[in-house]
Order: structure tokens, then sequence, then C-alpha cells
């Protein structure tokens, strides 16, 4: 059974769930690659690491198979492999980007 600070808690995320969806209601990792796919996750951009800055972390509009694939290429690598189309690395951080 859950507890009315957990209910409020489940609340206020649904809430905060539905405005990033209205506010941007497309994936941020497939505009990048120049694809307009509808958002359906709402995602932390900073990974749970037990601390409040998660609860209050900057949120991002994800597909699923970006959320379940590419979001976790990040936290595994440190970036992302995907390609725009004109060939380059999406991610700042991939090592191709990289200062030589």
């Amino acid at each position: 059974m859950l507890r009315s600070s957990g209910i409020a808690s489940i609340k206020r995320w649904q809430r905060l769930r539905r405005l990033q969806l209205r506010q941007h209601p497309l994936c941020k990792f497939c505009l990048e690659r120049g694809i307009a796919t509808a958002a359906n996750v709402v995602d932390h951009v900073t990974p749970n690491r037990g601390d409040c800055a998660f609860v209050l972390g900057v949120l991002q509009s994800l597909c699923e198979p970006c959320h379940n694939a590419a979001k976790r290429e990040i936290e595994l690598r440190g970036y992302r492999t995907d390609i725009r189309l004109d060939g380059f690395p999406t991610d700042p951080n991939h090592p191709f980007s990289r200062a030589r």
C-alpha cells in the first residue's frame, strides 16, 4: 500500500511527464538525426544516482527505442554511436569529435 506522500509523488511525476510531452512532443535523439518521431517516454538526462538532483533534474522526451537503446549506450560508453544524415556522429562526446 502506498502512503499519501508516495501517491503525491506519483501524481507530481504524471503532471511533469504530461507537461514535458506537451512542450516537447518529438524524440530528442531522433531529431538530432534528422528524423521526426513522436516521443512517448520522459527521461532524466542525468541517470539516477540516489540524490535529489535526479528528482529535480533536466528532462528530455524520447521515443521508446531511443530510450531503450541510445540512452543505455550513453550510460555504458559515455557517448552515443549513432550518426547524422551527413555521416558524422550526433554526439559531441563521441571519440571522432574530440580534438586531435
